[in-house]
């Protein structure tokens, strides 16, 4: 079963942001989480999450992915020991950016486990999530790839039929809904309609104040989050 909380939101710079201003994203979502009580993952390129794990509390640092090898030979992959050491405490799976095949994604959600790490693994269809949940990860993420970036939110049939398609497959994996999310409106939407979670990148990143639109997404979620009685 998973441990993950819910409701909770994903803050997904992928690699727009590293560095410092990676850094000055992460710890403005450290705060919304202390001031909100909201679970809030935060992603960041694997140079970073050393950095970002070490001057944060609050936010879970998320590996944008990982290799499913053991501490040994794997020259130029990404061994999740490191990663675990380094500070992450969930990661990426599958994402359309970087997709793995069943066998390798079977392979890494099993090493995750073994780390008691947070396995979030993407799909772009129903059909894909149904066996992604097969799978038992902790969360599935649920997107259809043409909206990523859009800002065209899939309607809200989608969202309802995904949260019920997986919930009969597997109750224990948490239902995300986020390609094309980005208003805290959105945000509040799809909480609303029975999601578990959701996040966004270019909802995020292209806002007037990034960190102000973190704060908004966050506390959408809650107040939905309430309102559904799950919180």
């Amino acid at each position: 079963m998973s441990t993950s909380k819910k409701p909770f939101l994903i803050v997904n710079p992928k690699s727009y942001l590293y560095g410092q201003k990676s850094l000055d994203l992460a710890m403005a979502a450290d705060r919304v989480a202390v001031d909100t009580g909201l679970e809030i993952y935060f992603t960041c390129p694997y140079a970073d999450i050393r950095m970002i794990s070490e001057k944060t509390e609050h936010i879970v640092v998320c590996a944008q992915s990982m290799d499913p090898l053991t501490p040994g030979r794997g020259m130029g992959h990404i061994l999740p020991e490191s990663l675990y050491e380094a500070g992450a405490r969930a990661v990426f799976l599958n994402h359309a950016e970087n997709p793995k095949t069943v066998a390798q994604l079977a392979a890494c959600i099993r090493r995750a486990k073994e780390l008691g790490m947070t396995a979030i693994v993407c799909a772009d269809s129903v059909a894909e999530a149904r066996a992604v949940a097969c799978l038992d990860p902790d969360i599935v993420l649920a997107e259809p790839t043409d909206l990523i970036g859009t800002g065209k939110v899939a309607d809200d049939s989608y969202t309802t039929e995904t949260v019920k398609a997986l919930n009969a497959i597997n109750p224990d994996v948490l239902v995300m809904i986020a390609s094309g999310v980005s208003t805290a409106q959105d945000c509040y939407n799809v909480i609303k309609l029975g999601a578990d979670g959701t996040g966004a990148t270019s909802g995020i990143l292209n806002a007037p104040s990034p960190s102000v639109r973190v704060r908004e997404m966050a506390e959408a979620i809650v107040k939905a989050g309430k309102e559904r009685g799950i919180l």
